[in-house]
């Protein structure tokens, strides 16, 4: 388990291909050879988290964006920025 702070800011990995089809992504490592789905809100959480200075701020705007609890939203973040970085997908750095 990864040791997240709002505060720090979420990258795609650097070998790391993503390719978005009908609203929904596919991100492919090439080290590994594995890829991993997202389904439309997956994808819209990956785009604002790249696009944000911080998990933070990917967090305000989604909560602009969907009618979810600031708690809900911040938990099911939190868990896909976890999946995203145990299969090696994304990196996490200080803003």
């Amino acid at each position: 388990m990864v040791e997240l702070a709002l505060s720090q800011r979420v990258s795609l990995a650097e070998d790391v291909l993503l390719q978005e089809l009908a609203g929904e992504a596919v991100l492919l490592n090439l080290d590994t050879e594995s890829y991993f789905g997202l389904d439309e809100v997956g994808t819209s959480m990956l785009q604002a988290l790249a696009a944000a200075p911080s998990i933070a701020a990917a967090q305000q705007q989604l909560l602009n964006e969907y009618e979810v609890t600031p708690e809900a939203l911040q938990r099911d973040l939190l868990a896909l920025i976890e999946q995203l970085v145990a299969h090696g997908l994304v990196r996490v750095t200080a803003a």
